[in-house]
């Protein structure tokens, strides 16, 4: 991956803003600080999962105050760097001459009642786990590309 400069602000983008890319947020707040604006949204918002909530709480990032946001009430001049995390389903899409990344990660929500509280943990524990590397590799390529 070679990126020309570090973005000044990031929007992560899934189907329901409601796990991937809250955790991504979170997540890269927690890595950027103060460096780099950091958003989520998504094409159809429902609410934060209780999920996403507790396994980023498991490494001290807090998503207690985060909110589902559409995707169409981010303002394109806001965002220089758009990261679609949709696997199987269909990403959002993104109006805006900005620089794409996509990383397909599977979503860890799942209404399947057979799934019990431990394997919904862990499904959420992998995706955070996949979300983090990304990152430190996103995070890595600019350092060596920035001037």
């Amino acid at each position: 991956m070679t990126l020309l400069s570090t973005p000044e602000s990031i929007l992560f983008l899934c189907v329901a803003n409601s796990a991937r890319s809250q955790m991504a947020e979170g997540l890269a707040r927690k890595l950027f600080g103060d460096r780099v604006r950091v958003q989520s949204a998504g094409s159809c918002p429902s609410r934060v999962n209780a999920f996403a909530i507790e396994v980023t709480r498991e490494i001290g990032i807090d998503l207690t105050t985060h909110t589902s946001k559409s995707v169409d009430t981010i303002d394109p001049a806001s965002v220089d760097m758009v990261i679609t995390l949709c696997a199987e389903e269909v990403c959002p899409v993104f109006l805006g001459k900005v620089r794409r990344l996509h990383w397909p990660i599977p979503d860890p929500a799942s209404d399947d009642p057979s799934l019990s509280r431990e394997r919904m943990l862990e499904r959420f524990r992998m995706a955070r786990g996949q979300i983090q590397a990304r990152l430190e590799e996103l995070a890595a390529s600019l350092a060596t590309t920035s001037p």
